[in-house]
């Protein structure tokens, strides 16, 4: 195992990694002198890996079965919880799971190594039961069926839907109540030994911790052999034009919600997909961010207020632009956001807005490396796309205004976007 020392001393940070003999990847960043931990394990497998080729197979699973696969992984065969073990030694621990990721974390102040060996232990160690899984069944189906009567993601996911035609990534994470009930003890056994192994999967520490011995630990704790790494299917590639370009549903909220999405050129990897995200997100800031014309212009008017928000979301293959708040009148957000593409891609940025707006982004990013929580997450969502989110401030100073009209001029016209809305029920709106 060669361990390799990576210097960003624009920014000041150091970063060891190393592939182990059996396939994890280690990314490590010391902190000398602080007192806080992070360790985030990571696999690279999410709830659109539902159809998957390994040793010359291919596989289907019902929708669901990562995030089952999560709920289940910190029970311990002597009938303990990770969960406690964690808490008790002083950790906070938890988890989660994307469309294409599921992670295990903690965060620490005291009993790192301990709280670190537990976490490689019990992710690395499945135990389930018939029963286990069937006592699980129903807390995940009201965790669903509270997820249909959220606003939010009702109209996030109608969104995905109108954007997506049949990529897995249209379908909720916790699939529905009824795909679940084919989730057995044997399907999470096979996923887990298919996704859950080292060879897929990595580790990111942050902390007053030594890189060799961070790498040490996970050589001592993980399973020894090296397996193959599977491939996830999403289907044939998706067309750029959404399926659908405007939903509305009714329900029970005060205004209404809207969200407003294109689909991004998917399968970049390494640089040339840190640039693709720098320059989109860029892009986004100088056409909606909160000081843009946009904004302000329809803050002004009471069309937006704000929780309007937007972001380039990276998962399973996939890139989506999404921005989108609450608004009385959100097909007027969409005929000015329309309006206003059509100017920038003929006009272009304003240079000086521009240099602030970049500068905005710099100071931004580096005050997220403060958080501990979000180096290490990133740093794992990454490496599964092939670069380094420290890459990210010596990439940002070299795009350009006209790299950001460009992506505007082709990637946001008219065809591309499409609306999801989530309206008061008839008699409900506001007055």
């Amino acid at each position: 195992m060669t361990i390799q020392k990576h210097e960003y001393p624009g920014v000041g940070e150091t970063l060891y990694t190393a592939v182990l003999d059996n396939g994890l990847e280690v990314r490590v960043v010391p902190k000398r002198d602080y007192a806080t931990y992070y360790a985030a394990f990571t696999t690279n497998y999410g709830g659109a890996c539902r159809r998957f080729s390994v040793d010359g197979r291919t596989l289907d699973t019902p929708a669901g079965v990562a995030h089952y696969l999560e709920h289940k992984m910190f029970d311990l065969p002597d009938g303990d919880s990770a969960l406690n073990i964690l808490s008790a030694n002083g950790a906070d621990p938890n988890a989660f799971t994307s469309s294409g990721v599921t992670c295990y974390y903690f965060q620490c102040t005291e009993g790192f190594e301990e709280n670190l060996r537990m976490l490689l232990h019990f992710v690395s160690t499945p135990y389930f039961t018939a029963e286990t899984v069937e006592k699980e069944r129903g807390i995940i189906a009201q965790e669903i069926r509270m997820g249909e009567d959220n606003p939010g993601m009702v109209v996030y996911y109608n969104l995905l839907e109108m954007l997506y035609a049949h990529h897995p990534i249209r379908d909720r994470v916790a699939g529905t109540v009824e795909s679940i009930q084919e989730i057995t003890a044997e399907t999470l056994y096979d996923c887990h030994r298919v996704f859950y192994a080292p060879s897929n999967m990595i580790l990111c520490v942050e902390g007053d911790v030594d890189p060799g011995e961070i790498a040490r630990i996970a050589e001592e704790v993980l399973p020894k052999e090296k397996m193959p790494v599977p491939r996830a299917d999403f289907g044939e590639a998706e067309s750029l034009i959404p399926s659908e370009h405007l939903r509305t549903v009714e329900m029970e909220v005060s205004a209404p919600q809207f969200l407003i999405g294109a689909k991004l050129l998917p399968g970049l990897r390494g640089t040339e997909a840190l640039r693709q995200r720098l320059t989109a997100s860029l892009a986004l800031r100088m056409l909606c961010g909160t000081s843009s014309p946009f904004f302000t212009r329809l803050y002004a008017d009471g069309t937006l207020n704000m929780d309007f928000d937007y972001e380039v979301d990276a998962s399973a293959d996939t890139l989506t632009m999404i921005v989108g708040g609450e608004s009385k009148t959100p097909e007027k957000v969409l005929t000015e956001l329309n309006a206003e593409i059509t100017r920038i891609a003929e006009d272009g940025f304003d240079p000086a807005a521009f240099t602030r707006a970049k500068r905005a982004s710099l100071g931004a990013r580096l005050r997220a490396l403060e958080d501990f929580d979000n180096v290490c997450v990133s740093l794992a969502m990454d490496s599964f796309d092939g670069y380094c989110s420290f890459d990210s401030f010596e990439l940002l100073e070299e795009i350009t205004a006209e790299d950001c009209r460009r992506f505007v001029a082709e990637e946001l016209a008219p065809e591309r976007l499409a609306l999801s809305i989530v309206a008061p029920k008839r008699g409900e709106a506001e007055t």
